[in-house]
Formats: C-alpha cells, structure tokens, sequence
C-alpha cells in the first residue's frame, strides 16, 4: 500500500488539530507538516514536497485558490484536496478549474476524509502501473460518477452508525444540557459503548461538542451538548 504525505493547510488552529487528529487515524499516511498561513505554507511546501495537501480557502494572508493555481502553474508534483466552509458555486468552479482532487465541505468528517484519501491513493497506484492508456483507463481515471450513484454525507454512514439511531440521539441531545454517554444510552435504550459511537460521531461532524468533567470520585468524563449555532 502506498504512503501518502500529507500537510496540512488551515488557519484556525482549533480545526487544524481535528485534522491533524483524523490524519493520523489513516492508515499509510504521514503527516509532514502543518501550515496556518498561505506564505508558511509555500515554505514549508517548497522543502517538503507533500503528495497531498489539504487545503482551506480563507486566510488572514490570502486565499488558498491562490495558492492552488500557484501549485498549478509551476507543475508541482502536490495534490490538492479543498477543505472549506465555502458553499460558493464560484468557489467551487474555481477549485475545479485549478485542479483539486476533492472537494470536502466543513465541518470534515473523519469518514469523508477516510474515503477521499483512499481514493486519491487508488487513483495514483492505478497511474503508477500504466504505461499508455486507452479510453477505458482514461475514464476510471477521471473523478467522475453517474449522478446516481453519487450520495450525500448524510446517505454515507460509516458502518456501525444507523440513521434512525442517530435520529432518536439528535432528538435527546436537542432537548438537553450537557450529556454524559450513560445518559445518552439510558434515554434511547441502548449500551454506553453505543451511545458513545454515534455521540462523538456527531462530534465530528460539527453537531455536537465535548469536554471533560471531573466526577465526586475524580473519574474524568466525556459529556456532550448541542453546537450553539446561533450568530
């Protein structure tokens, strides 16, 4: 299986060490490095020459498409995969004309991320076996799919993860302070272990946040609340 080297590209620093968290739950990937400016960044890619890089578009010194069609331009060996909260068609056409591999759409789910760097690392070791192609070879190269067959992040769970049981948690959760996952499991029936699995799911998924308590007893523990969404 190949490694891919990956960098990391983000400003917020907070969302930098989600990433950085999720990268290194893949497997065969190495993390080589993590930039929060755009000149940091050209640096840091200068010296170290990523396969991939993620990408996110808004930055105090720039903007990452910037950088993107700079990659372009020299013919840098680096990929690209655009991680943004920009819902702009704009943007997106821009991102597609400059190249990027993928496009992933903040809040990152480590599930989306999983299934784009598997893709990537498919589609470079089916380059690496070709000396010449013929259309066939050109079309499974190509990032493209029937329109249906394409599905949304909600339609692509991850296995172990179920709709209505998500559903039963996000309703508790709506209606609730800060849940430890015994609670969770106790008000829709289910085992702690459970809980837990859909709980920091939706953590990852930006639906929920976590942090630690100390309990009478000093035993730390996990409870969740809802993402205050509100401006």
């Amino acid at each position: 299986m190949t490694c891919i080297r990956i960098m990391i590209v983000e400003d917020d620093p907070r969302i930098a060490e989600i990433q950085r968290r999720f990268v290194e739950r893949l497997d065969q990937v190495e993390l080589c490095g993590i930039a929060h400016t755009l000149a940091d960044a050209r640096e840091q890619i200068d010296v170290l020459a990523p396969d991939l890089i993620l990408l996110d578009v808004y930055f105090p010194d720039g903007n990452g498409l910037d950088l993107l069609r700079e990659l372009r331009a020299a013919d840098s060996g680096s990929d690209v995969i655009l991680i943004t909260a920009a819902k702009e068609v704009e943007t997106l056409r821009s991102a597609l004309r400059g190249g990027v591999f993928d496009y992933i759409l903040k809040p990152l789910v480590f599930e989306r991320l999983q299934e784009a760097v598997n893709g990537y690392r498919g589609h470079m070791e089916r380059l690496a076996t070709l000396h010449q192609v013929a259309q066939k070879e050109v079309d499974a190269l190509l990032p493209r799919a029937p329109m249906e067959n394409s599905r949304s992040t909600e339609e692509r769970l991850p296995k172990g993860i179920d709709a209505l049981t998500l559903d039963k948690i996000r309703e508790v959760m709506a209606g609730a302070g800060k849940l430890s996952a015994e609670e969770v499991g106790n008000a829709i029936g289910a085992s702690r272990t459970t809980a837990r699995r859909y709980l920091e799911f939706l953590v990852g998924a930006g639906e929920l946040s976590a942090e630690v308590a100390y309990g009478s007893v000093g035993r730390p523990e996990r409870r969740y609340c809802m993402v205050d969404t509100k401006p």
